[in-house]
């Protein structure tokens, strides 16, 4: 989602908005709205309830899981012609739904646009730390794993970018039988210092993803990494379409909603 200036719309049949909404997911249970349970979307609906004086159902671009992390998450809804004021409602939002949601822009978009189903891209980042000392900035964001081999870590991503059945990659009870083909876009790994701590970054880019895809793909990368693994052994993982051939699922915290593209022109 670019940066830019929002502008205003004349269509007397209403717009719709899109949000793009940072979170530290730690508390919560996930982004999808769940009865009994603290979610992001839910936080977000309660916000919004309060200050537009109505029920303002929303859709979320990535359905992230508890404890996953969004830096770039899109969030759209309805809205009547000349009901939304974009810097007045961002304020408004950021008063009610904070401190651990922020709301870093509103934007009016044509009728009918859906954060999820209109997305061209999604990107996750998943943050590692290696080395014997225990991050501290980092903590709530990264895993620690000590030792890793990025070299060996690249050499087993090649092979999983493109089109292929991601079975593997899948959480099982998600998957039942059917064929997942996805197409993987990138899948890098690159040294990053972030608050004066070393990490690595796992990259991960396609226009949608099976739940806690990302996750696995990251925890076979670690197992390779760590030596535990031969490079090769994550394209067999692949081939095999069996959740049980492929690495563990990394934790949550680790994982950040990075950033959701749209097709140009469609912000109003």
């Amino acid at each position: 989602m670019s940066t830019g200036l929002v502008g205003s719309a004349s269509s007397d049949a209403g717009v719709s908005v899109a949000l793009r909404v940072a979170y530290d997911g730690a508390s919560f249970a996930g982004f999808a709205r769940q009865r009994g349970l603290e979610t992001v979307q839910g936080r977000l609906e309660d916000a919004l309830r309060t200050a537009m004086r109505r029920d303002v159902p929303t859709v979320g671009a990535g359905r992230t899981d508890a404890g996953v992390h969004a830096l770039g998450q899109v969030v759209s809804f309805a809205a009547g012609a000349g009901e939304i004021d974009p810097p007045e409602l961002l304020r408004s939002l950021n008063a009610l739904a904070g401190p651990r949601i922020v709301v870093t822009d509103v934007r009016l978009t044509p009728p009918g646009f859906d954060a999820r189903h209109w997305a061209t891209s999604r990107e996750y980042r998943y943050r590692l730390v290696p080395g014997s000392v225990p991050p501290l900035f980092l903590a709530r964001f990264a895993w620690w794993v000590r030792a890793l081999d990025v070299r060996a870590m690249r050499e087993a991503a090649g092979p999983l970018v493109g089109e292929h059945d991601f079975t593997s990659f899948c959480r099982a009870d998600g998957v039942e039988g059917r064929r997942v083909v996805r197409t993987l876009g990138a899948l890098d790994v690159e040294p990053d210092s972030e608050m004066g701590e070393h990490c690595l970054v796992v990259r991960a880019r396609a226009r949608s993803f099976m739940r806690s895809m990302v996750r696995i793909l990251v925890g076979t990368l670690v197992e390779v990494g760590t030596g535990r693994r031969a490079p090769e052994w994550a394209a067999e993982a692949l081939a095999a379409r069996d959740r049980a051939a492929a690495g563990p699922t990394a934790p949550p915290h680790g994982l950040t909603l990075w950033s959701v593209e749209y097709p140009e022109g469609v912000w109003l």
